[in-house]
């Protein structure tokens, strides 16, 4: 049994719009394209280009340097140092060696304890919140109960600190953490 195409055969054929033969231009078909042998022309005449101005430099003689002599060195006879002096000819070499110098130093004043205050709050739970906060940081706080004229606050503090260097330092390591909010305060 022979195989039909059943595809091809549901398809309509397309009908040509004009019965009459289409007819060929005439000019069209007369020019043919001459581009491709146009850029392979030249391809052919740099590449033929590119080659002499190789042969071209190889054909010219290498350069010759000139060597010159050097000029015979004249010799000096050199001078001998003079001969060390006996004496120094400066006093105060003696006088340091044996000088004493007395600096008065003033003890540094300090500011007094301080203290860093992280938080300041209504609610006991929010200034435990803080508190965790700081001490998953690595530093111990504690929350101290405050009655003022407005009502009860629960602050959140670091410290004592001996100086305001010590509490600065700590506040950019909280700050590191993102506890921003850590402000220092002399505590006396």
């Amino acid at each position: 049994m022979s195989q039909k195409d059943y595809v091809k055969a549901s398809r309509p054929k397309a009908k040509p719009a004009n019965k009459r033969p289409a007819r060929r231009n005439t000019k069209a078909t007369a020019q043919k394209p001459r581009l491709p042998w146009f850029i392979l022309a030249i391809t052919m005449v740099l590449i033929c280009g590119f080659i002499y101005f190789l042969w071209f430099l190889n054909q010219q003689p290498a350069s010759t340097t000139i060597v010159e002599k050097p000029a015979p060195k004249i010799t000096k006879p050199q001078d001998e140092l003079p001969a060390k002096p006996t004496e120094e000819p400066y006093q105060y070499i003696k006088e340091l060696e044996n000088k004493e110098i007395k600096v008065e130093v003033t003890e540094q004043v300090s500011g007094g304890p301080y203290q860093m205050q992280c938080g300041s709050f209504r609610e006991q739970q929010q200034a435990e919140r803080m508190k965790a906060q700081i001490a998953f940081a690595g530093f111990a706080s504690q929350i101290r109960r405050t009655d003022g004229s407005n009502g009860v606050w629960f602050r959140v503090v670091l410290g004592p600190y001996e100086s305001k260097r010590q509490a600065t330092a700590d506040r950019n390591r909280l700050r590191q953490q993102s506890i921003n909010t850590c402000q220092i305060w002399n505590w006396s």
